[in-house]
């Protein structure tokens, strides 16, 4: 019997191409530093059973209908807006994702991000090594306390949850705005829920832990960013397309908020001649949530159970679109 084949859009650590290649033919792109062309993404999913993604690619309705044989799409993320879930459904093919194994690796990314943020820390080191350290002086390098500030999370599902937990150890007061409204988690973990506008008008730092989707587009705009006080801090390791990038330039530079600690960008990898980057108030970081080794290798096994699952005649084990039919 002809084996299933697979489609591997990055190289990724040999234990998990084992894995898949004791079951089915794989191939996979060889490279690790850079993405599939689209054309050859094109060629390859022709023949092909299941396809190991990341967010990187784009799997439009043009890539999904060029693989008449498709039966599985896993992308190695939580996030699935690289994927039309629609088309995808609509010809029977089932997605995934990885969500819970990232949680607590990106909770602790996202404080880091705000410590550093807070206290200027990218920006003190490099003001030692670029030799401008002459003297110590009262107000030098002055960040923003964290203990006892006023934190408050856009999204409060798992990550929002365990960045919680880290934002309780520093005493830090918690508000949340969500879709629906959690009474259970706000009484567990002493928090409060408030409308968006009051949240933005209320927080020190506002944390944005949101799936992207077309419904949240620029969600934090030049209004937003008005509401929001003069020393607040922007934290984003959701999507780059939550936040308008310009609005946030214009609102840094003429300080209607203080700083910006971001790891998502709308166009990723971002650009170098982004204005955010000509910015001392904004700490940049190249999309590194989940990037733990241990985390990342666990998504990546989780992404390949989805496949072995469901092209086995199995339920996938964290399906995007259900059981699609």
């Amino acid at each position: 019997m002809e084996k299933k084949k697979i489609y591997i859009t990055r190289k990724l650590p040999q234990a998990i191409y084992t894995k898949l290649a004791d079951e089915f033919e794989v191939k996979m792109w060889d490279k690790e530093d850079q993405p599939v062309p689209r054309e050859i993404l094109m060629e390859e999913v022709k023949e092909i059973d299941g396809l190991f993604c990341l967010l990187t690619e784009t799997i439009d309705r043009e890539v999904i209908e060029n693989a008449p044989r498709l039966k599985v799409i896993a992308n190695m993320a939580v996030g699935y807006n690289n994927i039309d879930i629609d088309t995808a459904t609509e010809k029977g093919i089932v997605v995934t994702n990885t969500p819970g194994v990232l949680t607590e690796t990106t909770a602790d990314l996202t404080f880091a991000l705000l410590m550093a943020t807070a206290r200027r820390v990218i920006e003190a080191s490099d003001y030692l090594r670029n030799g401008e350290w002459k003297t110590w002086s009262p107000m030098q390098l002055t960040g923003q306390d964290i203990h006892g500030a006023t934190l408050g999370i856009i999204g409060m599902g798992r990550i929002g949850q365990a960045l919680v937990k880290r934002a309780k150890g520093f005493d830090m007061n918690v508000a949340y705005y969500n879709r629906s409204r959690k009474p259970e988690i706000e009484e567990e973990m002493g928090i409060r829920y408030m409308g968006l506008e009051e949240l933005l008008q209320q927080s020190d730092y506002v944390s944005l832990l949101i799936p992207y989707s077309p419904a949240v587009h620029h969600l934090i705009g030049k209004k937003e960013l008005s509401l929001m006080k003069q020393s607040a801090i922007l934290i984003n390791t959701a999507r780059g397309g939550i936040v308008d990038e310009s609005a946030l330039f214009n609102a840094l530079k003429t300080g209607e908020i203080w700083a910006a600690g971001l790891d998502v960008f709308e166009v990723e990898p971002m650009l170098l001649d982004s204005p955010l980057l000509t910015l001392p108030n904004v700490v940049t970081l190249p999309h590194i949530g989940s990037a733990s080794e241990k985390t990342r290798l666990k998504m990546a096994d989780l992404a390949a159970e989805n496949i072995i699952h469901v092209l086995n005649g199995g339920a996938p084990i964290t399906a995007v679109n259900g059981r699609a039919k």
